[in-house]
C-alpha cells in the first residue's frame, strides 16, 4: 500500500511538472511576464472552493500588493491574514515562474476558524469569499484598534473616541462601494433616501440575457403597495411608493455574485439556474445615483470563479484570470493558457436542460482609474 501510494505521489508530481513547462512554452520565454509567476494550489479534499477564489483574489493586482505590504510589516500573531499573507508571498517569490503550491497552512487555519469549512465538503464559493474579505477586514481592523490603545498612533497620541465606528481599511479601499435605496411617495413626490455599503454584489439571473440585463433586474423600480405601503413622514401616513437601488459610490473592485443557487419547494433543496448569462470583458455601470461619484467609470474584467456541475454541494469550481495580456484557467494544481474567446464557454447554457454547466459564477471587474 505504501508502495503504491509513493507510485502515485510521484507519478502525480511528474504530470504537474509537465503542465508547468507545458505553459512555460506555451506563454513563451519573451512573452513570460518579469516577476509573475502562475502556481496551481493542491487540493485538501474538495478545497477547490476556496482554491478558486485565492487564485481570482491573487490576480486582483490591488489587493495582491496590500496583502505582500502586510506580510513585509511586524511578524503578528498567526491568523487567517498571516496565512494567506505567507501564501501570496510563497508564490510571489518562488526561483520557478511556474509549478504547484501545498496551501496547507491557509487551509489548517481555516478549518481551524470557521467549522463551516471544517470538513471535506463542497462548499460555495462566494459564501468563503465572504468570510475571508470580512474576516480580514476584523483583523485590521483589530489590530487598529490594539495600536490605538497602546497609544501607537501615527501621531503619536491616544485616541479617546473609542465608541467611534472603525475606520475602513483596504479591504473597504478597494472592495466597498454604496448602495442608495431611494423611497418616492406616490403621494407628495418626496424622495427619501438609505445609503448601505457592500464588498460585493449579488444578482439574480435569467436565461440568454447579460450582466448588464442582471443589473438592470437589481435596480428595477418596485412598488410598495396593498400592506407593503411605504410609511411617508412628509404625509404621516402609509403611503404608495416607488423604491430603487442605485449605486452611489463605484468600488475599485467590483465583485458581482450571480445567484445560480435557488432553493425548489417541490424538490426540497437548492438546484442549478445554467442560463446563459453573458459577461463582458468591459463593463460601464448604468445603474448609479444622481450624486454618484465617477459615473462613467470603466470596469475590466479580470478574474472569474466558475461553477462546474449540477448543484451547489456537489460539482467543482475552477478560476480563470487575466494576468498581463492574456488570461490563464486555474484548476487547483493543474494551470492552462486559454484564449479570450474561450470565455464564452463559461456564460452557461442556452437551454433550460438541468446538466452540468460551467458556468461564471463570481466575476471580478477592475476599475481603469
Amino acid at each position: 500500500m505504501e508502495i503504491l501510494m509513493t507510485v502515485s505521489k510521484i507519478a502525480s508530481i511528474c504530470t504537474m511538472g509537465a503542465n508547468a513547462s507545458a505553459l512555460e512554452k506555451e506563454i513563451g520565454p519573451e512573452q513570460f511576464p518579469v516577476n509573475e509567476h502562475y502556481f496551481g494550489l493542491v487540493n485538501f479534499g474538495n478545497t477547490c472552493y476556496c482554491n478558486s477564489v485565492l487564485q481570482a483574489l491573487y490576480f486582483c493586482r490591488p489587493f495582491r500588493d496590500k496583502v505582500l505590504a502586510y506580510k513585509s510589516q511586524p511578524r503578528k500573531k498567526e491568523n487567517l491574514l498571516t496565512c494567506l499573507a505567507d501564501l501570496f508571498h510563497s508564490i510571489a517569490t518562488q526561483k520557478k515562474k511556474v509549478g504547484v503550491i501545498p496551501p496547507k497552512k491557509f487551509i489548517t487555519r481555516l478549518r481551524k476558524e470557521n467549522e463551516l469549512f471544517d470538513n471535506y465538503m463542497q462548499q460555495d464559493a462566494h459564501e468563503f469569499l465572504n468570510y475571508l474579505l470580512n474576516t480580514i477586514a476584523d483583523i485590521l481592523q483589530e489590530e487598529r484598534k490594539q495600536e490605538k490603545q497602546n497609544g501607537r498612533l501615527p501621531n503619536g497620541s491616544v485616541d479617546s473616541e473609542s465608541s467611534s465606528p472603525p475606520d475602513p481599511t483596504w479591504v473597504h479601499e478597494i472592495f466597498q462601494g454604496t448602495l442608495t435605496n431611494e423611497t418616492r411617495c406616490l403621494t407628495c413626490e418626496t424622495v427619501s433616501s438609505k445609503d448601505e455599503d457592500f464588498l460585493d454584489l449579488s444578482v439574480d439571473v435569467e436565461q440568454n440575457t447579460s450582466i448588464t440585463h442582471c443589473l438592470r433586474g437589481f435596480s428595477n423600480t418596485e412598488t410598495l403597495c396593498s400592506e407593503y405601503k411605504y410609511y411617508c413622514e412628509e404625509c404621516r401616513s402609509k403611503q404608495e411608493a416607488h423604491k430603487r437601488m442605485k449605486v452611489k459610490k463605484l468600488p475599485m473592485i467590483l465583485a458581482l455574485h450571480l445567484k445560480r443557487f435557488k432553493y425548489m419547494d417541490q424538490l426540497h433543496r437548492y438546484t442549478k439556474l445554467s442560463y446563459r448569462v453573458v459577461f463582458p470583458l468591459e463593463l460601464r455601470l448604468f445603474n448609479t445615483s444622481g450624486d454618484a461619484t465617477n459615473p462613467d467609470r470603466m470596469y475590466d474584467l479580470v478574474a472569474v470563479v466558475v461553477h462546474c456541475g449540477s448543484g451547489p454541494n456537489r460539482g467543482h469550481y475552477i478560476a480563470i484570470v487575466k494576468s498581463h495580456d492574456f488570461w490563464l484557467l486555474f484548476d487547483d494544481d493543474i494551470v492552462e493558457k486559454i484564449d479570450a474567446q474561450a470565455i464564452e464557454e463559461f456564460y452557461g447554457l442556452t437551454s433550460d436542460i438541468s446538466k452540468n454547466s460551467e458556468s461564471g459564477y463570481i466575476l471580478f471587474y477592475q476599475s481603469r482609474d
